[in-house]
């Protein structure tokens, strides 16, 4: 399947939107942002960006989008949530927080880094990617980490912090921002699991 017949949506209602698009559109798929519950009709996989993860959470629960994404993570639809996304996705989140989807096996520690001012960038090992062993720079802003994963989760990369990629099952879980960046390995991995799910390969871990 060529990649520019994937269509992969990216939830537009808050957040780094455009620059995920941006990047699909690079790896050779097609990128749609999605307002409204309908235009999940024919995605063949989701990404959930970074953002504010409360406001992101009170903007599903408006627009009815929670009953939708959980329908396609239960059809094995590959979903990426990153940074807000991580937290919106996860099961459970330490501290206060609104509406999250369940969908990953994963406890996740909400601004683990700090406030927006302490925001940085560090070179990470992300195992699966391709050429694994080249540092990916990855960008962190009010990130959160996975402070504890369940049995069936792939870890990906840590920092001292905590986990801060991994994959369960279809759901790709990440706590920087790969769209700021002009590397594309880990769409090119997100692409790869899509793929996987509608009858190529399975990528490796």
């Amino acid at each position: 399947m060529a990649g520019n017949d994937l269509k992969i949506g990216v939830l537009a209602l808050q957040g780094a939107v455009r620059e995920h698009l941006q990047i699909i559109e690079l790896c050779g798929a097609r990128g749609v942002g999605i307002k409204r519950p309908a235009g999940l009709v024919d995605v063949c996989g989701l990404i959930i960006p970074g953002g504010e993860s409360t406001t992101i959470g009170k903007l599903i629960d408006e627009y009815g989008f929670a009953g939708p994404i959980k329908r396609l993570a239960a059809e094995g639809v590959p979903i990426y949530g990153t940074c807000a996304g991580l937290i919106i996705v996860s099961r459970r989140v330490t501290g206060k927080h609104g509406t999250i989807l369940g969908l990953a096996d994963v406890t996740v520690d909400r601004n683990a880094f700090g406030r927006q001012v302490d925001s940085f960038e560090r070179d990470l090992r992300v195992s699966g990617i391709e050429d694994e062993d080249t540092p990916f720079r990855a960008v962190f802003i009010r990130a959160p980490v996975m402070s504890a994963t369940g049995p069936g989760v792939v870890e990906m990369a840590s920092v001292e912090e905590g986990v801060v990629m991994a994959r369960d099952g279809n759901v790709l879980l990440g706590a920087f921002h790969p769209e700021l960046t002009d590397d594309t390995r880990v769409h090119r991995y997100f692409l790869e699991m899509i793929k996987a799910s509608r009858g190529s390969s399975e990528p490796e871990v």
